[in-house]
This record gives structure tokens, C-alpha cells and sequence, in this order.
């Protein structure tokens, strides 16, 4: 199996589904900002992953898309959904637009609630973009409209991006740079700028993990090049006295059995566990991720995260 053919290089859908959940006012604050002012924020959120399930457990095989679903109270004080459906391959779809109506109609008949579906569309083709789901025979006519947003489009605006203060201009950034930057080497400088300006932005520790992480799975780079990356990232915690991220420790650990350097291995083994741990648990008490998500996140078992999750709750 080569470096590009292991699972989790070919996972798109799993960062985006870690952005939204941790991010999901940013994320309606930079992309959909009109609908983020019709939202009373003081009444918190929650994800309604069961309900979604039971709408798309049908879903066709061999596409992957990063949905999600979640409960708001609008400013008129009425409950509503929102339906977020992200085109993660980046391929145009033909039937994309029919899609979106029929989880829209799906909701509605089952739970009888105001549901506001929303696309955000990875793609680098400046054509494709869906709005509009119509249907006509006869004299029976149906349109179906919902709001899109266009990666590819913040392109033009990369400053805005870059000087941002939203959390999840990151994200797109690198979502961008993913689909555009196709060398190896350019992939690696654009991952480490990214990395840097996450840095330079001064967020908490279990910010940069997090974000880290997303950029890490979005930007997948040759195990050949971890090194290098790994180099520079341990360049710019030295320079920010900040020395985060667990990934890099493991990439080090490689590099310096490389290199022949057993030394201190099983010490720095233990202490990325336990690293790895500490962040499970409070993903476990913070957030209301699966095991299997927070699994994913910190690269441990998920019987390790049960396990943790068990030792919480009593």
C-alpha cells in the first residue's frame, strides 16, 4: 500500500464533520452570515445526529458528504433545523440540487419542523453551482431553493481570510488549499504557512490541537515528507514558545528512529499517550462528539475512548 492509499488519507468527510461540530457559529458566521443574525445564540445548539440518520441511512455508497444537522431557536423564537450539506470530494455532482430537496422533504415529513438546508460546495469548477431544485410536468410545478456557498470563491478575498478573526477561515483556507495545490513540496510549504498563521493567532492550546488537526487531515502529504514537516513545525513552537501539538511528537519519534535515535523512544511514547488521553477526556466532557469521532481526533482505539468515557461518567 502506498503513502497516499491508507484510510484515512482518503477520508475528506471525517474534518469537515470535526470543523462543523466544533465551529458551526463560525462556520455560519463566515459563509452564511444572514442567516447567522436570524439565529438567538443564547439559547445554545445541539446536533441531531439520530434524526439525521434516519433520513439518509439510504444514501447512496461510493460518495462521501459531510452532513449535519442541527437545532436552533431563531430570533422569532421559533425552533428550526439547519441541514448542512457539504460536497466534500470536490467533483461536481449532476443530481447535487435533488439531493438537497429530497433531505429537505425527508425532515420535514418526518418531524413536521422548519428545516433550513445549506451547501457548501468544495468543487473547483467555477460553474457548478446549484441553487435551485425544479421540477415540472404538466401543470404541476415544484422549485425547491436553498442557499450555497462557493469555496473557490474566497480565493479572491484571501487577504480577508487571512486576517481574519474567525476560527473557521482556517478551515476554508485549507479546504482551498487542498484542492488547488497539487505538488508535494508546494503542498508541505502551504500546510506549514497555514500551521504558522494558526500560531500566530494566538489561540489555546486545545484550539491549536483542534485546528491542527483539521488542517493535518485536509492537507495529506507523502509520509516521505513528514519529516520536513514536521521540522518546520517544530521550528515555529520554538519561535512561539508554544509546543502544542501531539502529531508532531509522533512524526519526531519516526524521524529519530530513522535516524537511528532509540534514546528516550518509550518515554516519548508514553507521554504522547497520555497526551492523547488528556485531550479524549475533555473532548469526552466538552463536547457531544461519538467515541468514534473523538477516536478519530486524537488517533487512539476506540475501545480506548469507551474506555475513557466509562471512567468519566462514574
Amino acid at each position: 500500500m502506498s503513502d497516499q492509499e491508507d484510510s484515512r488519507r482518503s477520508d475528506h468527510d471525517s474534518p469537515w464533520k470535526m470543523a462543523l461540530e466544533a465551529y458551526f457559529q463560525e462556520f455560519l458566521g463566515l459563509l452564511f452570515p444572514a442567516i447567522h443574525k436570524q439565529v438567538d445564540w443564547s439559547k445554545g445548539y445541539s446536533f441531531l445526529d439520530k434524526e439525521l440518520q434516519q433520513i439518509t441511512a439510504d444514501a447512496e455508497s461510493g460518495r462521501r458528504y459531510a452532513d449535519k444537522l442541527i437545532k436552533v431557536a431563531a430570533l422569532d423564537g421559533i425552533e428550526t433545523w439547519v441541514l448542512i450539506h457539504v460536497e466534500v470530494q470536490g467533483e461536481p455532482e449532476e443530481n447535487f440540487a435533488e439531493r438537497m430537496f429530497t433531505y429537505q422533504y425527508r425532515l420535514r415529513d418526518r418531524y413536521n419542523i422548519d428545516v433550513v438546508s445549506l451547501a457548501v460546495l468544495a468543487d473547483t469548477r467555477e460553474s457548478f453551482r446549484p441553487t435551485t431544485f425544479h421540477y415540472q410536468r404538466w401543470e404541476c410545478a415544484l422549485s425547491f431553493t436553498f442557499p450555497t456557498a462557493k469555496l473557490i470563491d474566497w480565493e479572491a478575498h484571501w487577504a480577508e481570510l487571512e486576517a481574519s478573526d474567525n476560527v473557521f477561515a482556517l478551515v476554508v483556507m485549507a479546504q482551498i488549499q487542498a484542492k488547488r495545490v497539487k505538488e508535494n513540496a508546494s503542498r508541505k510549504d502551504t500546510k506549514v504557512t497555514l500551521i504558522r498563521l494558526l500560531y500566530d493567532r494566538g489561540y489555546s492550546r486545545e484550539q491549536v490541537l483542534r485546528l491542527f488537526n483539521i488542517i493535518d487531515w485536509m492537507i495529506q502529504l507523502p509520509r516521505s515528507l513528514d519529516p520536513e514537516f514536521a521540522q518546520a513545525v517544530y521550528t515555529i513552537q520554538e519561535e512561539k514558545h508554544m509546543p502544542y501539538v501531539n502529531t508532531i511528537e509522533r512524526l519526531g519519534i519516526e524521524k529519530g528512529e530513522k535516524l537511528g535515535i532509540e534514546k528516550g523512544r518509550q518515554e516519548a511514547v508514553h507521554r504522547v499517550l497520555e497526551s492523547k488521553r488528556s485531550a479524549a477526556r475533555k473532548l469526552i466532557a466538552r463536547t457531544e462528539m461519538d467515541d468514534q469521532m473523538i477516536a478519530d481526533i486524537e488517533e487512539l482505539p476506540v475501545e480506548e475512548v469507551e474506555k475513557l468515557r466509562a471512567e468519566i461518567q462514574h
